[in-house]
């Protein structure tokens, strides 16, 4: 299981720091393991443990406290997804297991989904035997928006951070320099992710067999349900899904 923060916001931002099993991590602007050249962070600001499949923080007395998503704590457990904000510096939490180690499984589990999903759609318009390229073909000829319905992703992190995608029709595939949400991110696949509104209830995040994997909510997914304001992750990009009230 790989376990790693990824710092979204900040003088140390696209950064990536693993969090050893077993080990503690501490964080300040003139002592520690990650060092932070901001003088809103304190000398020794807190620690990040990672043990027994958890991972906690604990502040270390800082003048300005430490926020877990959005609010200051002493100490708290850490869900996959968390946001952690230390003086100018965000960062959240991903956990997934190291793809050498799960990559069969990981294929299988793709190839499991891809089914459970062109079950959604009409069988005779949605062949599983057919390449990826020709089913992305056919979903993005099929699928449409519900009415009313506007939903867009913003990009919060990585290299085209601030950057919105609106979608015009039921389907929009994440790749490096191609599909609707084009990403100039080198740890993107050409192909690397799709997602597909088959109703208001009913959005998927489905990864397309990337190299480096796609994170919902912090956690490494083959599918997943997307709900307004989840974050999603592919590469060194952290993109949120956002659907506006209607």
């Amino acid at each position: 299981m790989t376990v790693f923060l990824q710092v979204v916001g900040g003088p140390r931002r696209g950064t990536n720091l693993l969090l050893e099993s077993g080990k503690a991590l501490v964080v300040g602007r003139r002592r520690g393991d990650v060092l932070l050249d901001d003088p809103l962070v304190s000398g020794a600001h807190c620690r990040i443990t990672h043990r027994d499949g958890n991972v906690t923080v604990q502040d270390l007395g800082s003048t300005n406290g430490t926020q877990v998503d959005g609010r200051i704590v002493r100490e708290a457990t850490l869900r996959p997804g968390a946001e952690i904000q230390i003086g100018s510096t965000r960062m959240i939490l991903f956990v997934g297991d190291a793809p050498s180690q799960n990559a069969e499984a990981e294929a299988t589990r793709a190839r499991e989904e891809v089914d459970a999903v062109a079950w959604l759609l009409d069988q005779e318009l949605v062949d599983t035997r057919t390449s990826r390229q020709e089913e992305l073909d056919v979903i993005k000829q099929e699928l449409r928006l519900p009415p009313g319905l506007q939903p867009c992703v913003e990009v919060v992190a990585g290299p085209d951070a601030g950057k919105v995608f609106r979608l015009v029709r039921g389907s929009a595939t994440i790749g490096r320099r191609t599909g609707e949400v084009p990403l100039s991110d080198g740890e993107v696949s050409r192909h690397h992710a799709i997602v597909e509104v088959f109703g208001r209830e009913m959005i998927f995040l489905r990864d397309l067999g990337s190299t480096n994997g796609t994170y919902h909510n912090g956690r490494r997914v083959a599918v997943a349900r997307l709900k307004s304001g989840d974050a999603f992750g592919c590469g060194r990009s952290v993109m949120r899904w956002t659907v506006p009230a209607s």
